[in-house]
């Protein structure tokens, strides 16, 4: 008898010593009941979960034996005999590495380089066990040849340790990690954990490190976690003094981050425009000289740099004036909106405006008003046509000045070099060309060079030491489209470019390079651009917004209340963004509003009501 026939003789006897089953009757028995059964009753589906258990535990058997390996892997002088079936399906380098027509297809010894033996045995035992220990000690390794050979689950599980350990101390390491890996998720995970915790992390010697670019992306946050900005200049200068001579290069382009205009004017001139390493950068005078106007003249420079950040006690807001309401009811409150932080301030309201007899109240329509040195003006109206006055935002109170020189309404303000600015307007019987500049220091007012044409309820704004009057009417019925410039270098009046259409029952606001104007029936937003001298259509509304506001704050546009076609008074806040080139609701007023002024200062904020897009906020 052969071999075959003895394992055959030995089989059949060992299933003839097992226990047979019991004949039983066809008609009444298993078969009968199994054939009584339809299609769907007779079918089941197992799904045996051990399996991939027991399969993967039999194939990290087979490895550790060496069974069936057909390649090894040769890592710093150690040899790790593999499947290419299983490396190939759990990494995608290495399903290229052996599925596509590579050398190393065909080789049984491969060379690894770019990982250590040890980090290697960790992964292999990962890809064949689906577990790995991480460990503070072993988690960068980890990560990097996970990385390399794009086991992805296993770098997600080396991010989130990560992600979980992170100090002061150890995020920046984590984040030149992330960004050298490219791993966006960490990134910006450690990128918001520096944010929060800027004031501990910059202490730490590692800051030091942080590469230009990352360091840009974290200064520009408006949540920095810094209480003043004096704090950010000197961390930016401590980076760059740290590798000087390539790092100079990159500090104007770095300093345009810190918010240089919300410094204490005493500081910005001893520390910052003294010191040696911004004095040796020329590109960085622009910025300064931004500063310097800022401290001079308040918001007749806006830009990034003028927009308090989150954590520092304060908020660059825009505040709704006055103004009439649908029954023709005159507002004496003063709504002071947050954009950033979705809240709303508590503000005093208009002066004398709470007396005793309400004959006494002052009755505050058609004024106008604009902000200085962070400080809002107000001057003349209907019934107020020579009374001037300002608003400390520190002191949350109403401070009378000097009174008017020319008693007037429905005109405008403006700043220039440092002074305050009245314009046109009506006196009840005329137009007014007539122009007069208030002196802070000296709290007075003096006449100076008559507009070229008398219009009232125009729209002005300042641009680059130039004053620009633009549209109005010159009469009660009719529009103009006439544009009047100011240079105080000359002390003339020209004509700039016509508006695209008449318009009158408008505003104006200043933002970047731009004079941004609204309202009267133009359905639209226009821009003006002094430095080419012609206008483009921004963005088009659904109806008209006759006697609107319009505020920039927090880098956005912010259209507030007016009156449609109907007459009606309007309720809701529109928001343009520049930079999304999107206009949205930002939320609705306690009450419509027109004929109001609306103005942007920065205030501290110690009493705070929230308020939802879209909802009443009284």
């Amino acid at each position: 008898m052969n071999e075959m026939e003895d394992s055959a003789h030995m089989i059949r006897a060992a299933t003839e010593s097992l226990p047979q089953p019991q004949k039983r009757d066809p008609a009444g028995g298993a078969m009968a009941m199994l054939e009584s059964l339809n299609e769907e009753e007779g079918r089941i589906e197992f799904d045996d979960l051990g399996l991939s258990t027991e399969l993967q535990g039999g194939l990290e058997t087979l490895r550790l034996e060496s069974s069936l390996t057909d390649v090894t892997l040769h890592v710093q002088g150690e040899d790790f005999p593999c499947h290419r079936v299983v490396l190939a399906a759990a990494s995608h380098y290495f399903r290229a590495m052996f599925c596509n027509d590579l050398r190393e297809k065909y080789e049984d010894r491969i060379l690894i380089q770019g990982v250590d033996a040890e980090t290697m045995r960790v992964l292999l035992a990962y890809t064949y066990t689906s577990k790995v220990q991480i460990t503070k000690h072993n988690v960068q390794k980890t990560l990097e040849a996970a990385s390399l050979f794009q086991f992805l689950r296993m770098v997600d599980a080396c991010s989130n340790f990560l992600a979980e350990a992170l100090l002061p101390e150890n995020c920046v390491g984590v984040l030149r990690l992330a960004d050298a890996h490219a791993l966006v998720a960490l990134k910006t995970r450690v990128q918001n954990y520096i944010v929060q915790k800027f004031s501990h992390v910059v202490a730490h010697e590692e800051f030091l490190e942080l590469p230009g670019d990352i360091l840009a992306s974290l200064l520009q946050r408006d949540d920095l976690d810094v209480s003043e900005e004096e704090m950010v200049f000197e961390t930016l200068l401590r980076w760059t003094q740290a590798r000087e001579g390539e790092r100079l290069r990159l500090l104007p382009c770095l300093l345009q981050h810190v918010r240089l205009p919300l410094m204490d004017p005493w500081y910005f001139v001893e520390k910052v425009e003294a010191n040696a390493l911004v004095r040796r950068c020329p590109e960085a005078f622009p910025l300064l000289q931004e500063a310097r106007m800022y401290h001079l003249s308040g918001n007749e420079v806006i830009s990034e740099r003028t927009k308090p950040r989150l954590q520092e006690f304060q908020s660059e807001v825009f505040m709704i004036i006055g103004g009439c309401t649908k029954e023709e009811r005159f507002v004496s409150e003063v709504t002071c909106l947050d954009p950033l932080r979705r809240s709303r301030l508590e503000v005093a309201k208009l002066p004398i405006t709470e007396m005793e007899t309400e004959s006494d109240n002052k009755k505050w329509v058609e004024f106008a008003c604009v902000t200085f040195r962070n400080e809002v003006y107000i001057s003349g109206g209907k019934e107020t046509q020579h009374e001037a006055w300002k608003y400390n935002a520190s002191l949350n109170k109403w401070i009378q000045i000097e009174y008017l020189i020319t008693g007037r309404w429905r005109h405008k303000m403006a700043v220039l070099g440092g002074k305050v600015y009245v314009l046109g307007g009506f006196d009840g019987t005329q137009r007014h060309s007539s122009v007069e500049a208030y002196d802070a220091f000296h709290n007075c007012w003096s006449e100076a060079p008559p507009l070229v044409l008398s219009v009232s309820s125009f729209a002005a704004a300042s641009h680059n030491e130039k004053l620009y009057v633009i549209g109005g009417g010159p009469n009660g019925k009719l529009a103009t489209d006439k544009m009047q410039c100011y240079d105080p270098s000359t002390k003339e009046w020209t004509l700039k470019s016509p508006m695209p259409i008449e318009a009158k029952c408008t505003n104006a606001v200043t933002f970047k390079d731009h004079i941004y104007v609204v309202g009267g029936a133009m359905k639209a937003l226009y821009s003006y651009s002094p430095r080419e001298d012609s206008w483009s259509l921004v963005t088009q509304f659904g109806h008209e917004r006759a006697s609107c506001g319009i505020a920039a704050c927090s880098d956005k546009l912010f259209i507030t209340g007016g009156r449609d076609e109907k007459n009606e008074v309007i309720a809701t806040v529109l928001c343009w963004d520049p930079q999304a080139q999107k206009l949205t609701e930002e939320c609705v007023l306690p009450r419509g509003v027109s004929h109001h002024g609306s103005v942007t200062l920065r205030k501290s904020y110690t009493h705070i009501r929230r308020i939802r897009a879209g909802t009443d906020s009284a």
